[in-house]
């Protein structure tokens, strides 16, 4: 079924304002449905923290970017982004596990019996504990992938999450009242075994692992046993890229160096909005795939009634700041990690460049860094993602045939005394990386560059280098906390939400992009379905 392209009053029939991979996503969707759609990016050009760009004559992922979870979405199917150029690469093992304070090394794999065998020779009284625990979570991470795979107000899922009366679904609603910790302690005993999942999960998000609702991160382990993790060919920038030529083939347009001063609001709906040039772009339908915060504090300049207390909400949150930087390197030779030879004993061959270490910090260290990051500090021992994206995909070599190394550092504040520009803290990071090679590894540093939350900041919208993510757990969502994040829609007409602070939440995800698309061509095409009420009454006595 085809709509109607938008009349002479209108620029767009839907404008999405953000290029990351959850707006273009939701604007590839309402293309292909037949929507004259425009994305709105302040960028030269789309992908946001999922890009890949060039500097230092190589190719850089903004992000660590590795895709687990967009790969469990029908996404790429559906979108045949295949076809778009889109082909993913998957090294062997998962992740290279280390630590700060020289505990043995492990590592994690998609497979199960690969990954046990692995602590079978570095913390051998773990291995019941993680048997118990994959048969635990494998439900759960399952049904968490289900619930974000679909809108979370849709009859079929609301109705049938309702009746719900498996383990599964009680242990996710358990799980997502507790903290990580407390879910890992269940299984655990050596902190070794959970802390590097914990560095994928709470850290990333800036929370600690003993903060209650951050239990379903204990999942995470489980999910990357359900989907491999793997990277796009030509670097992250590849997925978005793909989505793009996507959305341009059904019709769809981009509007590049573009940024949002304000929406036009009338009579309680969205009629536009304002770029920063003064331009005006006309539309009864707008996408925010951005910092939902920016949106109330900064575009709505004189919100209609229905909208005040939600405005006023907003505007009342603390603002974040940003925690997390990155060097990018070039290197000239690859480094031997000190690490591989105790590996090797038991894992003969293994490629350990190509997949992620992930550098962790004793539970002691790590709540010390919590407290040094509020101080504007930080810490010695802060958690690293590491890989060398070129050894698993050749075309992101320099033209001299150079390796890219990718070191992420966490814990690092956006408010710095003295500034990012002036901190010497970047070459520390690199040090500690170098300390962890044989001799000669800073030697082999052909040129790097940081990135650093202020640049983040500058250069990616971010206000004060801050990425935002939903936090809440999928039954909340299901029954409609914080409608604006978990249905999309706001109390201004015609304005929705997508993104990173939309359900199901950042990371390279896409179902925000998915869903909000969907919510969006149901509320134009026809009324919402009122037999959603029942099923949703017994799912807020569910969740309490």
């Amino acid at each position: 079924m085809t709509v109607q392209r938008s009349q002479a009053s209108q620029d767009a029939d839907i404008i999405v304002v953000g290029g990351g991979h959850n707006g273009l996503i939701c604007a590839a969707y309402l293309a292909k449905a037949g929507f004259d759609t425009l994305v709105v990016e302040s960028r030269s050009s789309v992908g946001g923290c999922a890009s890949t760009v060039s500097d230092l004559g190589a190719r850089f992922n903004i992000c660590h970017c590795e895709h687990t979870l967009v790969r469990a979405m029908p996404v790429i199917e559906e979108l045949d982004l295949a076809s778009h150029g889109l082909e993913y690469l998957e090294a062997d093992a998962g992740t290279i596990n280390v630590f700060h304070d020289g505990s043995q090394p492990w590592v994690h794999f998609h497979e199960i019996e690969r990954t046990i065998d692995s602590l079978a020779a570095t913390y051998p009284g773990e291995v019941a504990g993680y048997r118990r625990y994959v048969a635990d979570a494998l439900p759960v991470a399952q049904l968490a992938i289900t619930m974000a795979r679909t809108v979370p107000s849709s009859p079929r899922l609301l109705t049938s999450a309702a009746g719900i009366k498996g383990a599964g679904a009680k242990r996710l609603l358990e799980w997502s009242r507790r903290s990580a910790s407390s879910v890992f302690g269940d299984y655990f005993d050596a902190w070794q075994t959970w802390m590097p999942a914990v560095g994928n999960g709470p850290t990333v998000w800036g929370l600690s692992p003993d903060t209650p609702g951050t239990g379903l991160a204990a999942a995470i382990y489980a999910s990357r046993h359900l989907v491999k993790t793997g990277r796009p060919r030509g670097g992250s920038g590849a997925l978005t890229d793909s989505i793009r030529s996507r959305f341009e083939a059904a019709g769809g347009r981009v509007m590049c160096d573009a940024t949002v001063e304000s929406l036009v609001v009338d009579d309680g709906a969205v009629s536009g909005l304002r770029l920063g040039d003064g331009t005006a772009l006309t539309s009864r339908t707008v996408v925010a795939a951005c910092d939902p915060q920016r949106v109330f504090v900064d575009w709505v300049q004189d919100p209609p009634a229905a909208a005040k207390k939600l405005v006023e909400r907003w505007r009342a949150r603390p603002v974040d700041d940003g925690y997390e930087s990155k060097i990018d390197a070039v290197l000239n030779e690859l480094p031997r990690p000190l690490f591989m030879d105790r590996l090797e004993g038991h894992l003969p061959g293994l490629d350990v460049w190509s997949p992620t270490t992930v550098v962790s910090p004793s539970p002691d260290s790590l709540a010390q860094a919590h407290k040094l990051r509020l101080a504007g500090a930080v810490s010695a021992d802060p958690t690293m993602l590491i890989n060398t994206p070129t050894m698993l995909d050749e075309t992101m070599k320099d033209p001299e045939g150079r390796h890219v190394l990718s070191l992420e550092v966490l814990f690092t504040p956006y408010s710095l005394p003295g500034g990012w520009p002036a901190s010497k803290e970047p070459e520390r990071w690199l040090g500690l990386w170098a300390s962890m090679m044989e001799p000669g590894a800073e030697e082999a540093v052909h040129a790097w560059r940081a990135m650093t939350p202020d640049i983040y900041e500058r250069d990616f919208s971010m206000h004060r280098g801050h990425t935002p993510a939903f936090a809440g757990s999928p039954l909340a969502a299901l029954v409609g906390r914080q409608p604006e994040l978990t249905r999309y829609r706001t109390p201004i007409g015609g304005l929705y939400l997508s993104g990173a602070a939309t359900y199901p939440g950042a990371g390279i995800f896409g179902a925000s992009g998915r869903n909000a698309a969907a919510v969006i061509e149901r509320d134009i095409r026809g009324p919402v379905n009122r037999r959603l009420v029942p099923a949703r009454r017994r799912l807020q006595a569910m969740v309490g």
